[in-house]
């Protein structure tokens, strides 16, 4: 990972061809490069039906009520990530009227380490790694956690900078301040690919960092914010990109 060999952008012996329009591109994890909306959904509708739950509802309100509860706890006073889960956990727990203890919240944990990749991940990273572009991912995560999502990628990234590193969580610009200072590299020569706006896109801007929104569901831009320099079904825009060729619709 980190100390991995540092290509240049088109260099002709990493196999690319056109130089790319940046050096480096970093991501986001999960929710880019790993399937966490399917994730965390499956995890609380498993938990819901082992509770026995009489008011069933689909995965993904679960997963949209607990990604409420964790941005608020992102923004407090740094903590690990395993206890940002717990906490959040705890409340989509409470709010649902279901036990929860320690040991659920270390399960919780544990059900991150075996989220997979989306199909596209792999094969367009692989083909924008060939072109000579560094690979660098910005989590908001553990270390533990994280190690094991690398070995789902397969990949080599040439480091990976997580909140655990930095001491705070996206959005906050401290992260971005961090990261940007352990790239050693103008924010104008790096894209940084995301799918979350509040997240990852609007702070990344504010940076000056060029942004690719990776839309999977077609979804509407946010109102508010500023718009991001590409916008893309999925990684194979990136890819694109990186070899010098138009982006596909």
């Amino acid at each position: 990972h980190a100390g991995a060999r540092r290509w240049r952008a088109g260099d002709p012996s990493a196999g690319g061809g056109m130089a790319a329009p940046f050096e480096v591109a970093t991501f986001d994890n999960f929710g880019t490069l790993t399937d966490w909306e399917n994730g965390v959904a499956q995890f609380l509708y498993g938990l819901a039906l082992r509770n026995g739950d009489d008011e069933l509802v689909p995965g993904i309100e679960l997963r949209e009520l607990w990604e409420r509860l964790q941005f608020d706890i992102l923004g407090r006073a740094y903590r690990s990530y395993k206890q940002v889960l717990a906490e959040s956990l705890r409340g989509v727990c409470a709010e649902r009227g279901w036990p929860c203890d320690d040991a659920l919240a270390a399960e919780f944990a544990d059900s991150m380490r075996s989220w997979q990749p989306f199909p596209d991940t792999y094969p367009a990273l692989l083909r924008t790694r060939q072109a000579g572009v560094r690979l660098v991912i910005l989590s908001n995560t553990d270390r533990d956690i994280i190690e094991h999502s690398l070995r789902h990628l397969r990949v080599p990234f040439d480091d990976v900078i997580t909140a655990e590193d930095c001491g705070v969580y996206k959005p906050d610009p401290d992260f971005f301040r961090q990261a940007l200072d352990r790239i050693g590299l103008a924010p104008d020569r790096i894209v940084h690919v995301a799918f979350g706006f509040k997240y990852d896109n609007a702070p990344a801007k504010r940076f000056g960092m060029t942004t690719a929104w990776i839309n999977r569901h077609a979804e509407p831009q946010p109102p508010d914010g500023p718009s991001p320099d590409h916008t893309w079904r999925d990684l194979w825009g990136l890819a694109a990109l990186a070899d010098g060729r138009p982006a596909p619709a």
